[in-house]
């Protein structure tokens, strides 16, 4: 069945690795017959900083967010491409998601759960989180236990309602062995296909 999805490639640079895997999933996706939004980082403007600002006023979503937004609330399945820089988030799709997932669109404080959180207000979606990294993954796991993870499946999309978020990891992805990358573009291919 085809689904409705927003494909975001979450590196603040052009043409990387993160590209080429939102674009091999597009394809894939594409061909299957799913309906499809797109945006990459690299290519938006807006204020990264939050302000002296609170949830009663906060500062109006320039039009690149204000579409970040839109593309969300308008999928059922949200696929991001994003580097790990220093264990978490590039800045600026840390200062996105700041600035965008906001009370009163992303989360409700009016409403919270009985141990106080607020209400999510993005349910009814999936996700899946394509990770770039020089890390290996069984390093990742061990030494961390994952933290990169836990932070955007728990503090991130889980806190909006963004239920279940899976994750796919390419590592190391600094120096690719001859073959792997193409190995990955498969994998995100078959991916795509399914719409997962």
């Amino acid at each position: 069945m085809p689904r409705k999805i927003f494909v975001f490639d979450a590196h603040p640079v052009a043409d990387t690795l993160n590209a080429h895997m939102a674009q091999t999933y597009l394809a894939a996706a594409q061909a299957a017959g799913h309906d499809l939004r797109h945006q990459s980082l690299s290519q938006m403007a807006f204020d990264p900083d939050f302000g002296q600002t609170h949830y009663r006023h906060t500062k109006a979503l320039e039009p690149d967010l204000e579409a970040f937004m839109q593309a969300l609330e308008w999928s059922d399945h949200l696929v991001m491409t994003m580097p790990m820089w220093w264990g978490s988030y590039p800045a600026k799709t840390k200062a996105l998601l700041d600035r965008s997932l906001m009370a009163g669109r992303a989360f409700d404080t009016r409403n919270p759960n009985i141990i106080g959180l607020p209400a999510p207000m993005l349910t009814g979606r999936s996700a899946r989180v394509i990770i770039t990294s020089d890390t290996p993954r069984i390093f990742q796991r061990l030494a961390y236990g994952d933290a990169f993870q836990k932070q955007i499946k728990g503090q991130v999309t889980g806190f909006v309602g963004i239920k279940p978020t899976r994750f796919t990891w390419l590592a190391p992805a600094g120096t690719p062995k001859p073959g792997v990358v193409e190995k990955w573009a498969a994998k995100v291919e078959t991916l795509g296909r399914k719409g997962m």
